[in-house]
């Protein structure tokens, strides 16, 4: 796994956060919301991951089995992170790969999940 650290956040600025991931591992989803929103997601441990400025400006969205706290800021509309669990139940978040400086999620390898049928 080869973590690396970027800088990440909404559009209008008011949330920020710094995570180390690994992007070598992204997928694309066609689930309901994931294929609607066109997220390329990374997902990292939760003690990788600080949010720097927003708290105050995010808004939960739960839907489905409702374990994934999908937190949007509620100024530009923008979901850049979300928060879950992995399989095994250790705390993770989900990074929305086009909400990193400096990263073209579309020269990534993405594998494709059908969580649509999932």
């Amino acid at each position: 796994m080869a973590l690396s650290h970027y800088d990440g956040g909404c559009q209008c600025g008011a949330v920020n956060y710094e995570v180390d991931v690994d992007l070598e591992n992204t997928i694309t989803c066609n689930c309901s919301r994931c294929q609607r929103m066109g997220f390329v997601l990374a997902f990292s441990p939760l003690e990788n991951f600080r949010l720097k400025s927003g708290e105050q400006e995010l808004t939960e969205y739960l839907f489905n089995k409702q374990v994934i706290r999908h937190l949007f800021c509620s100024n530009c509309g923008v979901e850049s992170f979300a928060y879950g669990e992995m399989p095994d139940g250790s705390p993770t978040v989900a990074i929305n790969v086009n909400c990193l400086s400096g990263v073209n999620p579309r020269e990534l390898n993405s594998q494709h999940v059908d969580g649509k049928n999932f």
